[in-house]
């Protein structure tokens, strides 16, 4: 009995560990080009044009604004991953507004590597994006 209960610990633990890993990333993953995401981006969602912008470059721990213009779309998150490297969960839900416009505040956590590089991956209604970009 001494050994069951931590074995079974274990075990539920590695279970929760694989179940998160799985769920983490999507299974496909459209790659979006952009070049500058303070200007904005398009790409096309179901044939219609998708818009993003943020309002300010990107830097660790100093939270900017992220919008996203797409018509018809109901639910808009996004999450950001450094490329090649966990940055644990950071999922927005971003917030109807005006103008077929989703916004939030976000913030991108910090990376002691101090590398550059990130991936914005966007989900518009279980269709999944990725928008790569530099911070400062």
């Amino acid at each position: 009995m001494r050994v069951l209960a931590p074995l079974l610990l274990v075990l539920a633990l590695m279970a929760i560990a694989v179940a998160g890993y799985r769920l983490k990333r999507p299974a496909a993953v459209e790659p979006v080009a952009c070049a500058d995401p303070v200007a904005g981006c398009n790409f096309s969602h179901h044939g219609t044009i998708v818009k993003v912008r943020f309002s300010a470059q990107p830097t660790p721990l100093e939270p900017f604004s992220l919008s996203v213009r797409t018509a018809g779309a109901s639910r808009i998150s996004a999450e950001f991953q450094m490329v090649g490297m966990d940055m644990g969960f950071n999922r927005y839900d971003l917030h109807p507004g005006p103008d077929a416009t989703f916004a939030s505040e976000v913030t991108l956590p910090v990376c002691v590597s101090g590398l550059r590089d990130w991936v914005l991956f966007l989900d518009v209604d279980g269709a999944h994006y990725a928008l790569p970009f530099s911070s400062r």
